[in-house]
């Protein structure tokens, strides 16, 4: 269990562009102890998960998933009751993790969108690929100042440019995203 979580620790840190030495002192440790984690060789406290997690804008829920499973299952399936909710109902848009392992070139996200919901503006996918395909529902994609009507089967790629998103409907939008390189 603890090179997955390492390996997601360092993932993340990754993702959001953190080094080493900004994480461990964030959480009050030193970066040789910070290392050994990330590579396996220590185990950190729930505490320590608990401070790393917040720090990293996740729920420390996130590194307990599948820990109950089969070993060879852990970071290469993900069952459907040990996803992990990702966001809030509030903002309108609520994500599930569907990818077993944040270790890899890419991560798989189940995001639905509320009925009425908005991006709230433009965000800049600047750095990495997304993709992803409707599943039910609809959604309006903007990208790059261009805006799609997506419908059931429809799917979508793009790479480093500036998106929004709106679901005018009266019922939820369900996507499965891929984004490359992971972002959670």
């Amino acid at each position: 269990m603890a090179e997955r979580i390492g390996a997601d620790l360092r993932a993340l840190r990754k993702a959001r562009d953190i080094t080493l030495v900004e994480l461990s002192a964030a959480v009050g440790r030193s970066v040789g102890w910070l290392s050994q984690v990330e590579r396996g060789l220590a185990e950190p406290s729930v505490r320590d998960l608990g401070l790393l997690a917040r720090h990293l804008g996740v729920s420390v829920s996130l590194f307990f998933r599948s820990a109950s499973k089969r070993p060879e299952e852990q970071g290469v399936v993900l069952r459907s009751e040990d996803r992990i909710p990702i966001g809030s109902r509030a903002t309108g848009l609520m994500e599930e993790l569907l990818s077993p392992s944040l270790g890899g070139a890419f991560e798989m996200i189940r995001s639905t969108f509320a009925p009425h919901a908005d991006s709230g503006g433009t965000r800049s996918a600047r750095g990495r690929e997304d993709g992803g395909v409707v599943i039910s529902g609809r959604l309006l994609l903007t990208i790059d100042g261009v805006e799609f009507a997506l419908g059931p089967g429809d799917s979508f790629q793009f790479a480093g440019g500036d998106y929004a998103w709106r679901n005018d409907q009266d019922q939820p939008a369900v996507v499965h995203w891929i984004i490359a390189p992971p972002v959670y």
